[in-house]
């Protein structure tokens, strides 16, 4: 009786080691098997995925053999692995082994997107719109709503972005990139706060932003910036309208067209700077880093006014007379982006003609509520002459 009972152990022992032995070699198999595709693939591994499905998928598809044995070494020497969300590149000559390898390392295909420079919210929102790559989860939502799924209910969401080039995975929700965009722009906001000139006059950092902003849109050229900015708090310091016309283009919203004319400077926005004393009251455009130091930075001067020579640089006057003059001279071969100065509106050679075109992007409705700006230091005076003449 013994005896057999040591056979039957012994059958079963050898039997047991036959079958592992089986079992390593066609998970070994399974694992080294080339994947069957004859150019690259993108594997998309969507939110939610497990290994075992994922296995199962491919094997409908007739890319790889023997699931089974995949899930089976998986359960037994990965368990608790997670399988990162993305896109994966399948190569031919790619084995199951080398996949399972780029699955661990997290190895997913990247995508960008850019937020550029002056854009406006409206701009954004298109941009994450229309890439395919990106969850759509804001469709349909106002400006507020939006704001408030991520997690900023209440402010207005004009210039609280960054402009920078994101990097995502697909299946990345465009909720995720706007908080990655807003939670920059607050970090770049905050470090040069920090580096701010003593003589920065505002009393707290969104009053800088929306300066930032003019600046932003008036030029493109690095080493004007912080002279416009320069200007634009002297004008503040002095009591004068800042009469700039991107501000009044963002008021007119979806009906400027691309031209702006003498009755636009005089139609009350709570934008149109041509009208109403001190800062508008928000941004009116992404801005980048250069321009938010250029607005806690201005540089020092004597010139109030500045307009635009046609190529993307200004000419700087510290009176009146000189500003006309420039204006004169530089109206004469005007090109389809000239941009205009923050000149008195009572001035008619300062005023922009008619037929003057000026590309900016305009919001696609109304403010819905603007935040309260605190006024700037020092403050404006309302009675401080705007006409030097």
């Amino acid at each position: 009786m013994r005896r057999k009972l040591l056979l039957l152990l012994e059958t079963g022992l050898v039997l047991a080691g036959l079958l592992l032995g089986a079992s390593a070699w066609k998970i070994h198999s399974a694992l080294e098997q080339p994947l069957n595709i004859t150019q690259e693939e993108l594997l998309d591994v969507p939110k939610g995925s497990t290994p075992t499905r994922t296995f199962l998928e491919l094997e409908t598809d007739g890319v790889i053999k023997d699931a089974f044995w995949l899930r089976v070494y998986w359960r037994f020497n990965l368990a608790g692995t997670p399988i990162h969300t993305g896109e994966y590149r399948m190569q031919p000559g790619m084995t199951v082994n080398g996949l399972i390898d780029s699955w661990k390392r997290g190895d997913v295909v990247q995508y960008s997107l850019t937020l550029v420079e002056g854009w406006n919210f409206h701009q954004v929102r298109a941009a994450l719109a229309k890439d395919e790559k990106i969850e759509q989860t804001l469709n349909g939502l106002s400006d507020s709503d939006v704001m408030a799924k991520i997690g900023h209910k209440g402010l207005f969401p004009e210039g609280r972005f960054f402009p920078d080039t994101y990097r995502f995975v697909r299946g990345v929700s465009d909720t995720e990139l706007l908080k990655k965009a807003f939670d920059r722009l607050d970090e770049v906001l905050a470090k040069e706060w920090e580096k701010r000139s003593v003589d920065a006059p505002y009393k707290e950092p969104y009053q800088a932003l929306i300066i930032a902003s003019l600046v932003e849109k008036e030029t493109g050229v690095p080493q004007e910036r912080g002279e416009i900015a320069g200007v634009f708090v002297r004008r503040m310091a002095l009591g004068m309208q800042l009469q700039t016309d991107p501000t009044v283009i963002y008021g007119l919203g979806d009906r400027y067209t691309g031209k702006l004319t003498r009755a636009h400077l005089k139609e009350p926005t709570p934008y149109n700077t041509y009208v109403i004393p001190g800062l508008p009251p928000t941004p009116i455009a992404m801005v980048g880093r250069e321009a938010i130091h250029a607005a806690l930075n201005p540089v020092e001067g004597s010139s109030l006014y500045f307009v635009a020579r046609g190529d993307g640089s200004h000419v700087f006057s510290d009176d009146l007379d000189a500003h006309n003059s420039a204006v004169r001279e530089f109206q004469l071969k005007r090109r389809a982006d000239y941009r205009s100065s923050p000149a008195p509106v009572t001035t008619p050679e300062a005023a922009p003609a008619t037929e003057e075109a000026i590309p900016a992007a305009s919001p696609d409705t109304a403010p819905e509520s603007l935040p309260s700006v605190p006024p700037q230091e020092p403050a404006p005076d309302a009675a401080a002459p705007q006409n030097t003449q």
